[in-house]
Protein backbone atom coordinates (compact mmCIF):
# COMPACT_ATOMS: atom_id res chain seq x y z
CA UNK A 1 0.00 0.00 0.00
CA UNK A 2 1.38 3.38 -0.98
CA UNK A 3 1.89 5.83 1.84
CA UNK A 4 0.63 9.41 1.87
CA UNK A 5 2.99 12.26 0.92
CA UNK A 6 2.18 14.40 3.91
CA UNK A 7 4.01 17.74 4.21
CA UNK A 8 2.72 18.65 7.67
CA UNK A 9 5.60 18.94 10.16
CA UNK A 10 5.29 17.87 13.76
CA UNK A 11 5.20 20.72 16.23
CA UNK A 12 6.92 18.83 19.02
CA UNK A 13 9.70 16.24 19.09
CA UNK A 14 10.21 13.97 22.07
CA UNK A 15 13.71 12.79 21.04
CA UNK A 16 16.82 14.65 22.18
CA UNK A 17 19.95 15.03 20.00
CA UNK A 18 21.56 12.40 22.23
CA UNK A 19 18.92 9.86 21.17
CA UNK A 20 19.34 10.75 17.51
CA UNK A 21 23.04 9.80 17.40
CA UNK A 22 23.58 6.07 17.07
CA UNK A 23 25.62 4.34 19.77
CA UNK A 24 28.45 3.26 17.45
CA UNK A 25 28.90 6.63 15.70
CA UNK A 26 32.62 7.54 15.37
CA UNK A 27 32.03 10.96 16.93
CA UNK A 28 30.98 9.37 20.24
CA UNK A 29 34.50 8.11 20.99
CA UNK A 30 35.97 11.44 19.87
CA UNK A 31 33.49 13.38 22.01
CA UNK A 32 34.51 11.32 25.07
CA UNK A 33 38.20 12.11 24.55
CA UNK A 34 37.46 15.79 23.87
CA UNK A 35 35.34 16.15 27.02
CA UNK A 36 38.12 14.65 29.13
CA UNK A 37 40.57 17.25 27.81
CA UNK A 38 38.09 20.12 28.28
CA UNK A 39 37.50 19.07 31.89
CA UNK A 40 41.23 19.32 32.51
CA UNK A 41 41.30 22.79 30.92
CA UNK A 42 38.34 24.11 32.93
CA UNK A 43 40.49 25.98 35.46
CA UNK A 44 42.48 27.52 32.63
CA UNK A 45 39.25 28.78 31.10
CA UNK A 46 38.24 30.37 34.43
CA UNK A 47 41.30 32.63 34.34
CA UNK A 48 40.48 33.85 30.83
CA UNK A 49 37.03 35.30 31.57
CA UNK A 50 35.76 38.01 33.90
CA UNK A 51 33.55 37.01 36.83
CA UNK A 52 30.92 39.66 36.02
CA UNK A 53 29.28 40.86 32.83
CA UNK A 54 27.35 39.26 30.00
CA UNK A 55 28.09 35.54 29.50
CA UNK A 56 29.97 34.73 26.31
CA UNK A 57 30.00 31.54 24.28
CA UNK A 58 31.35 28.71 26.44
CA UNK A 59 34.96 27.94 25.44
CA UNK A 60 34.15 24.23 25.46
CA UNK A 61 31.50 24.77 22.78
CA UNK A 62 33.84 26.98 20.77
CA UNK A 63 36.51 24.30 20.65
CA UNK A 64 34.06 21.50 19.85
CA UNK A 65 32.63 23.56 16.98
CA UNK A 66 36.11 24.34 15.68
CA UNK A 67 36.99 20.64 15.75
CA UNK A 68 33.84 19.85 13.76
CA UNK A 69 34.88 22.36 11.12
CA UNK A 70 38.15 20.48 10.65
CA UNK A 71 36.74 16.96 10.90
CA UNK A 72 34.06 17.65 8.26
CA UNK A 73 36.12 19.92 5.96
CA UNK A 74 33.87 22.98 6.33
CA UNK A 75 35.57 25.86 4.57
CA UNK A 76 34.60 28.74 6.92
CA UNK A 77 32.63 29.77 9.99
CA UNK A 78 29.51 30.86 8.10
CA UNK A 79 28.70 27.44 6.55
CA UNK A 80 29.66 25.88 9.90
CA UNK A 81 26.95 27.90 11.65
CA UNK A 82 24.46 27.02 8.90
CA UNK A 83 25.28 23.33 9.31
CA UNK A 84 24.90 23.51 13.07
CA UNK A 85 21.49 25.16 12.65
CA UNK A 86 19.87 22.07 11.13
CA UNK A 87 22.28 19.17 11.78
CA UNK A 88 21.36 17.37 15.01
CA UNK A 89 24.66 15.48 14.98
CA UNK A 90 26.59 18.76 15.09
CA UNK A 91 24.31 20.14 17.80
CA UNK A 92 24.87 17.04 19.91
CA UNK A 93 28.66 17.17 19.54
CA UNK A 94 28.89 20.88 20.36
CA UNK A 95 26.41 20.63 23.26
CA UNK A 96 23.39 22.52 21.91
CA UNK A 97 19.77 21.49 22.36
CA UNK A 98 17.53 21.07 19.34
CA UNK A 99 15.87 24.46 19.91
CA UNK A 100 18.96 26.44 20.99
CA UNK A 101 19.84 29.41 18.83
CA UNK A 102 23.01 29.14 16.77
CA UNK A 103 25.59 31.93 17.06
CA UNK A 104 26.26 34.61 14.50
CA UNK A 105 29.46 33.80 12.55
CA UNK A 106 31.07 37.11 13.52
CA UNK A 107 30.26 36.58 17.20
CA UNK A 108 31.69 33.07 17.00
CA UNK A 109 34.93 34.33 15.42
CA UNK A 110 35.44 37.12 17.93
CA UNK A 111 34.86 34.78 20.87
CA UNK A 112 37.32 32.31 19.39
CA UNK A 113 40.01 35.01 19.24
CA UNK A 114 40.08 35.03 23.05
CA UNK A 115 41.15 31.38 22.97
CA UNK A 116 43.71 32.23 20.32
CA UNK A 117 45.34 34.87 22.50
CA UNK A 118 45.55 32.40 25.40
CA UNK A 119 47.30 29.77 23.26
CA UNK A 120 44.75 27.13 24.23
CA UNK A 121 45.41 25.04 21.11
CA UNK A 122 48.96 24.17 22.23
CA UNK A 123 47.74 22.97 25.61
CA UNK A 124 44.82 21.13 24.01
CA UNK A 125 47.24 19.20 21.79
CA UNK A 126 49.48 18.41 24.77
CA UNK A 127 46.52 16.99 26.71
CA UNK A 128 45.50 14.83 23.76
CA UNK A 129 49.06 13.50 23.47
CA UNK A 130 49.04 12.75 27.21
CA UNK A 131 45.88 10.67 26.68
CA UNK A 132 47.61 8.71 23.95
CA UNK A 133 50.60 8.03 26.22
CA UNK A 134 48.31 6.87 29.03
CA UNK A 135 46.68 4.39 26.62
CA UNK A 136 50.04 3.10 25.38
CA UNK A 137 49.47 4.44 21.87
CA UNK A 138 52.51 6.73 21.71
CA UNK A 139 56.25 6.11 21.72
CA UNK A 140 58.49 8.28 23.91
CA UNK A 141 61.77 7.21 22.29
CA UNK A 142 61.52 7.27 18.49
CA UNK A 143 60.32 10.30 16.51
CA UNK A 144 60.26 11.86 13.05
CA UNK A 145 60.42 15.53 12.08
CA UNK A 146 59.51 17.27 8.88
CA UNK A 147 57.96 20.44 7.55
CA UNK A 148 55.74 21.53 4.70
CA UNK A 149 54.71 24.77 3.05
CA UNK A 150 51.20 26.05 3.67
CA UNK A 151 50.05 28.63 1.16
CA UNK A 152 49.16 31.95 2.76
CA UNK A 153 45.83 33.73 2.32
CA UNK A 154 47.43 36.44 0.18
CA UNK A 155 47.70 37.01 -3.55
CA UNK A 156 51.01 37.42 -5.34
CA UNK A 157 49.66 40.81 -6.46
CA UNK A 158 49.99 41.96 -2.85
CA UNK A 159 53.74 41.15 -2.89
CA UNK A 160 55.05 44.64 -3.62
CA UNK A 161 58.26 46.60 -2.98
CA UNK A 162 58.65 47.69 0.63
CA UNK A 163 59.73 51.22 -0.29
CA UNK A 164 57.17 51.69 -3.05
CA UNK A 165 55.59 55.13 -3.06
CA UNK A 166 51.81 55.54 -3.47
CA UNK A 167 50.90 55.60 -7.14
CA UNK A 168 47.82 56.57 -9.06
CA UNK A 169 44.61 54.61 -8.36
CA UNK A 170 44.47 51.24 -10.20
CA UNK A 171 42.20 50.65 -13.14
CA UNK A 172 40.20 48.11 -11.10
CA UNK A 173 40.44 48.60 -7.30
CA UNK A 174 38.95 45.17 -6.58
CA UNK A 175 41.31 43.28 -8.91
CA UNK A 176 44.03 45.57 -10.26
CA UNK A 177 46.14 44.64 -13.27
CA UNK A 178 49.76 43.94 -12.23
CA UNK A 179 52.64 43.02 -14.52
CA UNK A 180 55.64 41.41 -12.78
CA UNK A 181 57.47 40.40 -15.95
CA UNK A 182 61.18 41.16 -15.72
CA UNK A 183 60.95 42.30 -12.10
CA UNK A 184 63.30 40.76 -9.53
CA UNK A 185 61.31 39.99 -6.39
CA UNK A 186 62.65 38.69 -3.08
CA UNK A 187 61.69 38.70 0.59
CA UNK A 188 64.40 41.27 1.28
CA UNK A 189 62.97 43.91 -1.02
CA UNK A 190 59.26 42.95 -1.18
CA UNK A 191 56.50 42.19 1.29
CA UNK A 192 52.84 41.30 1.08
CA UNK A 193 50.47 44.17 1.76
CA UNK A 194 47.78 41.68 2.76
CA UNK A 195 49.82 39.40 5.04
CA UNK A 196 53.26 40.91 5.79
CA UNK A 197 54.40 37.85 7.77
CA UNK A 198 53.99 35.49 4.80
CA UNK A 199 57.19 34.95 2.80
CA UNK A 200 57.78 33.92 -0.79
CA UNK A 201 58.94 30.28 -0.91
CA UNK A 202 58.89 27.23 -3.16
CA UNK A 203 59.05 23.49 -2.55
CA UNK A 204 61.98 22.80 -4.87
CA UNK A 205 63.85 23.68 -8.03
CA UNK A 206 61.53 24.43 -10.91
CA UNK A 207 58.52 24.87 -8.62
CA UNK A 208 56.37 27.97 -8.48
CA UNK A 209 57.09 30.41 -5.65
CA UNK A 210 54.12 31.27 -3.43
CA UNK A 211 53.53 33.29 -0.31
CA UNK A 212 53.68 30.62 2.38
CA UNK A 213 54.22 29.58 5.97
CA UNK A 214 56.27 26.64 7.20
CA UNK A 215 54.23 24.08 9.18
CA UNK A 216 56.39 21.63 11.12
CA UNK A 217 55.54 18.41 12.96
CA UNK A 218 57.16 16.06 15.45
CA UNK A 219 55.57 12.61 15.05
CA UNK A 220 56.15 9.51 17.16
CA UNK A 221 56.98 6.35 15.21
CA UNK A 222 54.76 3.76 16.91
CA UNK A 223 51.39 4.84 15.52
CA UNK A 224 52.17 8.08 13.70
CA UNK A 225 50.59 10.43 16.26
CA UNK A 226 51.56 14.11 16.24
CA UNK A 227 53.47 14.97 19.41
CA UNK A 228 54.19 18.65 18.74
CA UNK A 229 53.63 21.29 16.07
CA UNK A 230 55.36 24.56 15.22
CA UNK A 231 54.60 27.28 12.71
CA UNK A 232 57.48 29.39 11.39
CA UNK A 233 57.96 31.85 8.58
CA UNK A 234 59.16 30.12 5.42
CA UNK A 235 62.72 31.48 5.63
CA UNK A 236 64.61 28.45 4.24
CA UNK A 237 65.87 27.12 7.59
CA UNK A 238 62.49 26.91 9.34
CA UNK A 239 62.29 23.10 9.20
CA UNK A 240 65.58 22.55 11.04
CA UNK A 241 64.97 25.39 13.49
CA UNK A 242 61.49 24.12 14.34
CA UNK A 243 62.78 20.54 14.70
CA UNK A 244 65.30 21.60 17.35
CA UNK A 245 62.63 23.58 19.21
CA UNK A 246 60.27 20.59 19.27
CA UNK A 247 62.98 18.11 20.26
CA UNK A 248 63.80 20.21 23.32
CA UNK A 249 60.25 19.57 24.57
CA UNK A 250 60.48 15.78 24.37
CA UNK A 251 59.94 14.43 27.93
CA UNK A 252 61.74 11.55 29.57
CA UNK A 253 65.32 10.47 30.09
CA UNK A 254 65.44 7.55 27.62
CA UNK A 255 67.62 7.54 24.53
CA UNK A 256 65.78 9.35 21.75
CA UNK A 257 66.11 8.97 17.98
CA UNK A 258 64.75 11.31 15.32
CA UNK A 259 64.27 10.51 11.67
CA UNK A 260 64.13 12.96 8.81
CA UNK A 261 64.70 13.48 5.11
CA UNK A 262 67.88 14.68 3.39
CA UNK A 263 67.08 18.29 4.17
CA UNK A 264 68.09 17.66 7.80
CA UNK A 265 71.49 16.21 6.87
CA UNK A 266 73.53 19.26 7.83
CA UNK A 267 76.47 19.33 10.23
CA UNK A 268 74.91 22.03 12.41
CA UNK A 269 71.64 20.11 12.85
CA UNK A 270 73.35 16.78 13.54
CA UNK A 271 75.74 18.41 16.00
CA UNK A 272 72.90 20.13 17.86
CA UNK A 273 70.91 16.89 18.04
CA UNK A 274 73.83 15.02 19.57
CA UNK A 275 74.34 17.89 22.01
CA UNK A 276 70.75 17.39 23.21
CA UNK A 277 71.25 13.65 23.56
CA UNK A 278 69.19 12.83 20.46
CA UNK A 279 70.49 10.35 17.89
CA UNK A 280 69.85 11.73 14.37
CA UNK A 281 68.50 9.06 12.00
CA UNK A 282 68.16 11.41 9.04
CA UNK A 283 68.62 10.31 5.45
CA UNK A 284 72.12 10.73 4.10
CA UNK A 285 72.72 13.39 1.45
CA UNK A 286 76.02 12.50 -0.24
CA UNK A 287 75.52 15.28 -2.81
CA UNK A 288 75.96 17.91 -0.11
CA UNK A 289 79.35 19.70 -0.18
CA UNK A 290 81.65 17.89 2.26
CA UNK A 291 79.53 14.74 2.20
CA UNK A 292 76.92 13.48 4.62
CA UNK A 293 77.05 14.40 8.30
CA UNK A 294 75.75 10.92 9.20
CA UNK A 295 78.57 8.39 9.49
CA UNK A 296 78.65 4.60 9.42
CA UNK A 297 78.49 4.36 13.20
CA UNK A 298 74.85 5.50 12.95
CA UNK A 299 73.72 3.77 9.76
CA UNK A 300 75.03 0.32 10.79
CA UNK A 301 72.44 -0.06 13.55
CA UNK A 302 69.11 -1.76 12.66
CA UNK A 303 67.24 1.13 14.31
CA UNK A 304 68.44 3.49 11.58
CA UNK A 305 66.74 1.45 8.85
CA UNK A 306 63.56 1.26 10.96
CA UNK A 307 63.54 5.03 11.42
CA UNK A 308 63.93 5.55 7.68
CA UNK A 309 60.99 3.26 7.03
CA UNK A 310 58.80 4.85 9.71
CA UNK A 311 59.54 8.47 8.81
CA UNK A 312 57.24 8.28 5.79
CA UNK A 313 54.24 8.23 8.15
CA UNK A 314 54.61 11.93 8.73
CA UNK A 315 53.43 12.51 5.16
CA UNK A 316 50.09 10.95 6.12
CA UNK A 317 49.71 13.67 8.75
CA UNK A 318 50.45 16.44 6.26
CA UNK A 319 48.06 14.87 3.76
CA UNK A 320 45.19 14.82 6.28
CA UNK A 321 45.88 18.37 7.46
CA UNK A 322 45.90 19.73 3.91
CA UNK A 323 42.95 17.82 2.46
CA UNK A 324 40.55 17.12 5.35
CA UNK A 325 41.39 20.09 7.61
CA UNK A 326 41.69 22.33 4.50
CA UNK A 327 45.09 23.74 5.45
CA UNK A 328 46.62 23.49 1.99
CA UNK A 329 45.84 27.20 1.80
CA UNK A 330 45.31 28.70 5.24
CA UNK A 331 42.41 31.12 5.74
CA UNK A 332 44.01 33.15 8.51
CA UNK A 333 46.75 35.75 8.45
CA UNK A 334 49.77 36.13 10.68
CA UNK A 335 52.02 33.51 12.25
CA UNK A 336 50.12 33.44 15.55
CA UNK A 337 46.68 32.76 14.05
CA UNK A 338 48.00 30.24 11.53
CA UNK A 339 49.92 28.48 14.32
CA UNK A 340 46.78 28.26 16.47
CA UNK A 341 44.65 26.74 13.71
CA UNK A 342 47.46 24.42 12.61
CA UNK A 343 47.98 23.13 16.17
CA UNK A 344 44.27 22.51 16.79
CA UNK A 345 44.06 20.67 13.46
CA UNK A 346 46.92 18.44 14.64
CA UNK A 347 44.90 17.65 17.77
CA UNK A 348 41.89 16.78 15.57
CA UNK A 349 44.07 14.42 13.53
CA UNK A 350 45.25 12.70 16.71
CA UNK A 351 41.68 12.27 17.95
CA UNK A 352 40.66 10.54 14.71
CA UNK A 353 43.78 8.38 14.75
CA UNK A 354 43.31 7.41 18.40
CA UNK A 355 39.67 6.53 17.82
CA UNK A 356 40.66 4.24 14.93
CA UNK A 357 43.44 2.60 16.93
CA UNK A 358 41.25 1.88 19.95
CA UNK A 359 38.41 0.61 17.73
CA UNK A 360 40.79 -1.79 15.94
CA UNK A 361 41.92 -3.36 19.23
CA UNK A 362 38.90 -4.28 21.40
CA UNK A 363 39.34 -3.77 25.13
CA UNK A 364 40.12 -6.95 27.09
Amino acid sequence: MRGDDQQQNHIFSYLSPEARVRKDHPLRAIRTMVDEVLTQLSRRFDTMYARVGRPSIAPEKLLRAQLLQMLYSIRSERPLMEEMDYNLLFRWFVGLNADDEVWDPTVFTKNRDRLLEADVAQEFLARVVAQARAKGLSSDEHFTVDGTLLEAWASTKSFQPKDEKPSSPPDDPGNPTVNFRGEQRSNKTHASKTDPEALLARKGEGKESKLSYSGNLLVENRNGLIVDAEMFQANGTAERDAALVMLEQVPGTKAVTVGGDKGFDTRDFVKECRHMGVTPHVAQNHARPGGSAIDGHTTRHPGYAISQRKRKRIEECFGWLKTIALLRKVRHRGVCKVHWIFTLACAAYNLVRMRNLTAAVPAA
